[in-house]
């Protein structure tokens, strides 16, 4: 068995969501045991109570602790001694569950990891800030994009200067699956994402570009003070966008876009993101991680690779565990994110002080700041582009 530092035991993680026909709660599983430092014991896996009972074989979870909603989840979780409970819940549900979901964990003492959006709107959102901080547990959400080891990088050399004075970042997540009506045949993904009782005030921003904005932000550290959104329905019957552009002003006078598409052919999951400084500029892709490319007027391109030597800094090489000319991917980069939480994790199971605020995970602050992002672009969108504020109270660098 693999230790945890001096905690010496694997994590036991519950997972909400993840029954039958689910995509993300099988991604939160596997990422979640990827380096052999947690075990996934419990599960609340769907609001269908025979469904969530016949999905426990497909992880493992044996029948006793197959629950049927959070509040029997936490209840009996509570109830067993502390060297056989869960440390952690992990929400893997649509939108609109994740509040009541990731509330009753913290409110009960357990450490959540919770999928993007973190709330429906963002009334919920800054109450589940202040939850967390009453509680004291560990809090992540999974903008997994920020795992890349790439990512990483760039933030390193942003942050150090190597770029100079950011000027322009351009954001952007394109797809194409919605380019037609599934949510008309009741295909299950499309179904709850356009529909705004379970996705909330936006699709398409809610879903992805959510994703685009917290990469621009955590790539960059720039703090933003305004935006400008429009949002578009492109497939007439649709109840929420399926495409949309915001413009963003930073503090430091840098102009940033982000656009997401749903309805661009043949497109599956290209965010990319370019970033123009006064030294430098770079841009990396999402479906292509293992490269980012670096330019300098009058020098050749440079093209740095996830380890590729010792010109890489320190959170490139942590967030990497095989040799260069292997591709690492996705998997990889959902358990960066799980991995540095278990760091925090461990630290609050030992009783020592650990940071709250500027993780090398997303925490509940990002959560927040996404959830503000969507509705102060919904609401510009609906003013026609009105320019709104964009900077909350809890925004990090």
């Amino acid at each position: 068995m693999s230790t945890n530092g001096s905690l010496n035991r694997k994590l036991r993680m519950a997972l909400c969501g993840g029954g039958t026909g689910a995509f993300i709660g099988r991604v939160h599983a596997t990422a979640a045991i990827l380096d052999n430092r947690a075990e996934l014991v419990a599960g609340a896996l769907s609001s269908n109570a025979e469904r969530a009972k016949a999905s426990a074989p497909d992880y493992d979870i044996p029948a006793d602790r197959a629950y049927t909603s959070i509040g029997e989840l936490v209840q009996k979780e509570k109830a067993l001694p502390a060297d056989k409970r869960i440390d952690f819940v992990s929400v893997a549900t649509p939108n609109h569950t994740h509040f009541e979901i990731a509330k009753a964990a913290v409110d009960a003492g357990f450490n959540v990891i919770c999928d993007k959006p973190m709330t429906f709107d963002l009334k919920q959102a800054e109450a589940l800030a202040e939850a967390v901080d009453k509680s004291g547990v560990v809090f992540a959400v999974s903008h997994n994009y920020t795992g890349y080891p790439l990512v990483r990088q760039a933030r390193e050399m942003i942050l150090a200067g190597e770029l100079g004075e950011i000027n322009a970042i351009r954001s952007n997540y394109i797809q194409g699956w919605l380019r037609t009506r599934l949510e008309a045949s009741d295909q299950k993904q499309a179904a709850w994402r356009t529909d705004p009782s379970k996705s909330g005030a936006a699709g398409c921003f809610g879903d992805i570009a959510t994703h685009a904005y917290n990469l621009a932000r955590y790539m960059t550290g720039l703090l933003p003070t305004e935006l400008s959104c429009h949002l578009k329905t492109f497939e007439e019957g649709r109840k929420l966008d399926d495409y949309g552009t915001a413009v963003i002003r930073f503090q430091n006078g840098a102009l940033g876009t982000v656009t997401a598409s749903q309805i661009s052919h043949g497109r599956e999951n290209d965010m990319f993101i370019e970033i123009d400084g006064t030294k430098g500029s770079l841009v990396w892709r999402q479906e292509e991680p293992n490269a980012m490319v670096v330019r300098q007027n009058g020098q050749p391109h440079k093209i740095y690779t996830r380890a590729g030597g010792p010109y890489l800094g320190g959170a490139a090489g942590a967030a990497t565990r095989i040799p260069s000319g292997h591709p690492e991917g996705f998997f990889e980069a959902f358990a960066n994110v799980y991995r540095a939480a278990y760091d925090a994790m461990i630290e609050r199971a030992e009783g020592k002080k650990f940071e709250r605020v500027n993780t090398v995970y997303p925490n509940v602050n990002d959560g927040v700041e996404g959830m503000y992002f969507i509705q102060q672009c919904v609401a510009s969108s609906k003013e026609n582009g009105q320019w709104l504020p964009l900077l909350h109270g809890r925004a990090r660098k």
